[in-house]
């Protein structure tokens, strides 16, 4: 990974950490977990989880730069296959890149999320903290009355994930120079068909597990 990238990777897990961090105080979300637990276990069993949380916290810190390089250089990969069917070329470092200042856009997600919980819904469950995604289409609908598996497609139908959908096509309309329609189609046929794939994977798993 070049400099630049890596100084640019480094950033979005800082902003990520620091905007969890910032939630996590600001949200009281360690109350929230042991007043739902207490719904159901004793004072004793809710200490020891929440001793647990705090002893192996440092792990998340580990996990996350993996998790997104890992995410990153899969969405750029499937991308440089639909723009190998589409007969052009381009280097994989430049795709990485695309999708890599394109990832910036998620982060509007817990931002407005920690915003919405902190001055305009005040009075809220840990569970309802779980299910929100901002502008989604599950805050239209509401979660309540969804049978579990689905929950997260309704999640993923959401305005942030349509604009790193035009970010995207924007980006590839530059380096690939295509018009926009021929980029967004090769975003489409690629990042979106696996996307699609990825949200019937969880549907499926998750009404099996219910």
């Amino acid at each position: 990974m070049k400099l630049k990238y890596l100084n640019l990777f480094l950033l979005l897990c800082l902003a990520y950490l620091g905007i969890g961090i910032i939630t996590q105080e600001l949200l009281k979300t360690e109350i929230l977990l042991a007043e739902t637990l207490l719904e159901q276990f004793t004072r004793d069993q809710v200490l020891e989880v929440i001793n647990f949380n705090r002893k192996w916290e440092w792990i998340t810190y580990i996990l996350l730069p993996i998790v997104l390089l890992l995410k990153i250089a899969m969405i750029a990969k499937i991308i440089d296959v639909g723009v190998f069917f589409m007969d052009k070329k381009i280097s994989y470092n430049k795709l990485f890149s695309t999708v890599l200042k394109a990832e910036f856009i998620f982060l509007l997600a817990p931002v407005l999320k920690l915003g919405w919980f902190y001055f305009i819904e005040t009075d809220f469950a840990l569970v309802d903290l779980q299910n929100f995604y901002p502008l989604s289409l599950i805050n239209i609908t509401g979660y309540e009355n969804l049978e579990n598996w689905f929950i997260y497609p309704f999640q993923a139908m959401n305005l942030i994930e349509v604009a790193y959908w035009f970010i995207l096509a924007f980006q590839l309309k530059k380096i690939l120079e295509v018009d926009f329609d021929k980029s967004f189609s090769i975003v489409m046929s690629s990042y979106g068909v696996i996307l699609l794939i990825w949200i019937i994977a969880v549907m499926f798993f998750t009404l099996n597990m219910s």
